[in-house]
């Protein structure tokens, strides 16, 4: 048995105590400076001490949270650092491949930086649909909000928002950086669609058009009669070869021979008419607008046109619009609701957008279209029958 007053015993003792109280102590210290280095590593003058942050610095000194009328600022690991423990040491360890961007130049110049903007602004928005922009909502609450308060576009968005459960990023895109040029991603979009086209099965009979289509009288003609617009509804009458021969109903105002529009009283191209092709047109019935006074014709006309314009789901094409409204329209505003407006009011609302994106004419078409197909009054609309 051994003797509790063995000296050898009371240094392991002691050892053993003296090894832990170090433990502790080193511990402390390496906890503390490491909390002390990420939170260091997390302040905007960090977070824009390199050179290739000048861009988004001045991009987000220009914005409402640097600077607003209620003086509170949104720092950078406001947005960008999650405040979950786990969420929060995995993004400060992605970090690492900025510094080694910083180190390979990847975005050094303006030019660079342009030419990436898209890949990491989608990185970003991918990243708050994720985690249901749980940044913002460290700061935001619907709870707290005073809808009633709010301008006219939030007070009719944000009950929406709340209804359908949407995240933020959603709506809110460019609210401290300027949005990136989307051109690319409308070009994808539209690729998809040809895609989708080209698969379209011969067997069906309700197309669509995905874009702007030249229309002919005759099978082999070269010279167009006219235009079908985006998304025009037609009915297959016979297929020969790479042409359709198809049947778009519509509507005319009465003194109004150019043009037919996708319902009645709504100011919705659908087809844009020659000459030749205003001739062609077979008359259906007329109906008297009782608000205006207005009298509107519907007719048909059949016409042949390419089928690798043409596709059998008209989704597809809501789809490709709804991502160039959403990736387009948010940098000044969040996005607005299609029901906001009704089909003649959508026009002057995306004329007067137009200017402030990077959309083709082309695009803008389509979108128009989408818009006005979902406005507010097309519910009771009366819609061309083809």
């Amino acid at each position: 048995m051994k003797n509790s007053n063995d000296p050898s015993a009371k240094r392991r003792k002691w050892s053993v105590l003296w090894i832990l109280v170090i433990g502790i102590i080193l511990g402390a210290v390496l906890l503390g400076g490491s909390a002390y280095v990420m939170h260091k590593t997390s302040d905007t003058a960090f977070c824009v001490s390199c050179h290739t942050m000048q861009q988004p610095l001045a991009e987000y000194q220009g914005s409402v949270h640097f600077q607003n009328t209620k003086g509170i600022r949104a720092e950078c690991s406001d947005c960008h650092v999650p405040h979950q423990p786990v969420d929060y040491l995995l993004t400060k360890v992605a970090a690492l491949k900025d510094v080694y961007g910083e180190m390979t130049g990847k975005i050094d110049t303006p030019e660079k930086y342009n030419a990436h903007k898209l890949e990491m602004a989608q990185k970003v928005w991918k990243e708050f649909e994720a985690n249901n922009s749980a940044t913002c909502r460290s700061c935001h609450s619907f709870d707290a909000m005073d809808i009633i308060a709010q301008t006219p576009e939030a007070r009719m968005q944000h009950p929406v928002a709340i209804k359908e459960g949407q995240t933020c990023i959603s709506c809110h895109k460019g609210v401290a950086h300027i949005l990136p040029d989307m051109s690319s991603l409308a070009a994808a979009g539209a690729s998809k669609l040809s895609d989708a086209a080209a698969k379209t099965p011969e067997s069906a009979t309700k197309l669509y058009t995905i874009g702007t289509q030249p229309f002919y009288l005759q099978p082999g003609e070269q010279h167009n009669a006219g235009n079908l617009m985006p998304s025009t509804e037609v009915t297959v009458v016979k297929r020969d070869g790479d042409r359709v021969l198809v049947n778009v109903t519509g509507w005319q105002q009465d003194g109004v021979n150019e043009v037919l529009y996708a319902a009645e009283g709504k100011r919705i191209l659908s087809v844009l008419l020659g000459d030749e092709a205003r001739t062609n047109l077979k008359a259906q019935n007329s109906v008297t607008d009782p608000e205006t006074g207005l009298v509107w014709h519907q007719a048909a006309i059949q016409v042949w046109v390419s089928k690798n314009q043409l596709i059998d789901d008209q989704e597809k094409i809501w789809q490709y619009a709804s991502t160039m409204m959403s990736t387009n329209c948010t940098g000044c505003h969040g996005l607005t609701a299609l029901d906001r407006f009704n089909a003649n009011q959508w026009i002057g609302v995306v004329k007067g957008m137009a200017p402030r994106t990077s959309l083709t004419e082309e695009q803008l078409r389509l979108l128009t279209q989408y818009v006005q197909k979902h406005a507010s009054d097309m519910q009771s609309a009366q819609p061309a029958k083809s």
